[in-house]
């Protein structure tokens, strides 16, 4: 068995022993809010890339979280930036898989990850639990990177591609309701906003980003386990 698919291995079982032994749901909470830092800053990232600016982002520890852009985008735009939330924890999920493949490309792309949370600490995240739970994955990621063997930052990368697939099927009912609860209030979801910009009921939106992330992250395995 190759490196990379004992980490996968490892990874997984891990994973199902914090749904079976005591207090495991206390201790999953933390990968629960990866994947709320993964979908915010998928609008974020998608305001940019639309032509918009990212302006800051909250993370609550209910796991909630709300990003805040600005800028004239259009429709479209508006609807991408609504779906790259959405979208945001396949994708990293897919990119995280795609750079675990070998132990040194590991390292390297937790040392940049690292840093990328560093940067969205500092310039964009508005709150304090936000602040201190970016900063202390940032200092994590930056840590394992440098001071442990490219094999545990390989492990680390696969670990955290495995949280985020989860969440693709653990926050599915996020697709397919018109209002978001958070601790910020309640808002319209987010595919209520891209039925508002776009036609179509919310919930075909929602059952196309939920196909689209399926089909991402399947790519993303799949090139993982490839020989």
């Amino acid at each position: 068995m190759t490196k990379a698919r004992m980490a996968l291995l490892i990874s997984v079982l891990v994973t199902g022993l914090l749904y079976v032994v005591p207090f495991g749901s206390w201790l999953a909470w933390p990968l629960i809010l990866i994947s709320t830092v993964a979908h915010e800053s998928g609008h974020g990232l998608m305001a940019n890339v639309v032509g918009g600016a990212f302006q800051s982002l909250k993370i609550h520890g209910d796991a909630s979280g709300v990003a805040r852009w600005s800028g004239e985008v259009g429709r479209f735009g508006q609807a991408a930036v609504s779906a790259g939330g959405l979208l945001g924890p396949a994708f990293t999920a897919a990119a995280l898989f795609g750079t675990a493949r070998t132990p040194k490309a590991a390292q390297w792309a937790l040392g940049l990850l690292g840093l990328a949370l560093v940067l969205l600490t500092v310039f964009f995240v508005r709150n304090l639990f936000g602040f201190v739970f970016v900063g202390l994955l940032a200092a994590l990621a930056l840590g394992i990177a440098r001071f442990t063997r490219p094999e545990t930052s390989q492990l680390a990368l696969v670990f955290t591609a495995v949280q985020l697939s989860l969440s693709v099927f653990s926050r599915a009912d996020y697709l397919f309701t018109p209002t978001a609860h958070t601790a910020s209030g309640v808002m319209p979801s987010d595919v209520a906003s891209i039925a508002d910009a776009l036609l179509l009921p919310y919930w075909v939106w929602g059952l196309a980003c939920g196909g689209l992330s399926l089909l991402v992250l399947g790519i993303g395995l799949a090139n993982f386990l490839r020989r």
